[in-house]
């Protein structure tokens, strides 16, 4: 299986491909979708950038399923609204190609990949290197993207394993119901 993980951000947007083999991860590419080349005030060139870069990547690397990451809340709320259209901005790029999609948080993947949750980028990016194997550390954006992607690649087996025995069923709480009437 071919996993494509995404660190979506708005001037950089990391992304990382792995192959897995059982239980064995292969490093098949990393780099980063940059946004540079719009105009900083001219949100939806970016947005398309990135939704047109993420169409590419997908042309390019066939991959089966994508990992995401979720936004966290910034202090500053204007922040978070643009972090989270580049999100968008991805996802929608993965599910108009049809793609399965799973989400994970960053701290998920820190315990995924570094074994806790508070860890620093630099050891993310020392494991991210030493798990696949690199002959190098990987840049920041990029070894999360695949810090992303081997989260899903052990996350998603378990999950597939507890699907397979559990039937799972939607829940109603919380929908709309619909009001009494007299």
């Amino acid at each position: 299986m071919r996993i494509l993980g995404i660190d979506p951000g708005l001037q950089v947007t990391g992304f990382g491909v792995v192959d897995v083999d059982g239980s064995r991860l292969h490093y098949v590419a990393s780099g980063t979708i940059r946004t540079a080349a719009a105009d900083r005030g001219n949100l939806p060139a970016r947005l398309k950038i990135l939704f047109d870069g993420i169409g590419e990547l997908q042309a390019r690397w066939q991959a089966d399923e994508a990992a995401l990451e979720i936004v966290f809340v910034n202090v500053n709320p204007q922040s978070t609204l643009l972090l989270g259209q580049a999100r968008g901005a991805c996802l929608t790029a993965l599910v108009a190609r049809e793609l399965p999609v799973a989400e994970y948080t960053a701290v998920q993947v820190k315990r995924a990949v570094a074994g806790h949750g508070r860890a620093a980028k630099a050891q993310v990016q020392e494991m991210v290197r030493r798990l696949l194997q690199l002959p190098g550390v990987p840049g920041p954006d990029a070894a999360d993207a695949l810090g992303i992607a081997i989260t899903h690649a052990h996350a998603g087996a378990s999950l597939a394993r507890i699907g397979s025995q559990v039937e799972l069923t939607q829940r109603t709480t919380g929908r709309y119901r619909a009001s009494r009437t007299r």
